[in-house]
């Protein structure tokens, strides 16, 4: 299924940002959300192909919002990729359990970014 909408959740005001200017650029459209919640409901309303998820957000953080999609009957087959600045490995392994589909370490590259959305289309 080709990845045309993409939800960006994270906090951070440059990173959202960043990643939209990015993702603009390469024919993406784009939604954002300032935390999980906000972003578990943009999903339920705005079904996109696609969520990048930070983690480290207030009120539900990315590991808690991944694993609530992941559990919704209308959600859980959207792909979800964990963007976080979380680098150890126990880290990326609870990412993956809670349900992501890819997890990148932050700073991500535009080349790093486009090919982890290429390999889940």
């Amino acid at each position: 299924m080709p990845i045309k909408k993409v939800l960006v959740v994270d906090d951070s005001p440059t990173e959202r940002f960043a990643m939209t200017e990015v993702l603009k650029k390469h024919g993406y459209q784009i939604l954002t959300a300032e935390n999980g919640t906000d972003g578990i409901n943009k999903v339920k309303t705005e079904h996109p192909d696609l969520v990048i998820m930070d983690v480290i957000m207030p009120e539900k953080n990315g590991y808690q919002a991944t694993r609530d999609l992941k559990r919704d009957e209308s959600a859980k087959n959207i792909p979800v990729i964990i963007c976080t600045s979380k680098s150890q490995e126990t880290d990326k392994i609870w990412g993956l359990r809670q349900g992501a589909d890819k997890y990148l370490i932050k700073p991500v590259n535009e080349q790093e970014l486009l090919a982890a959305i290429k390999a889940l289309e």
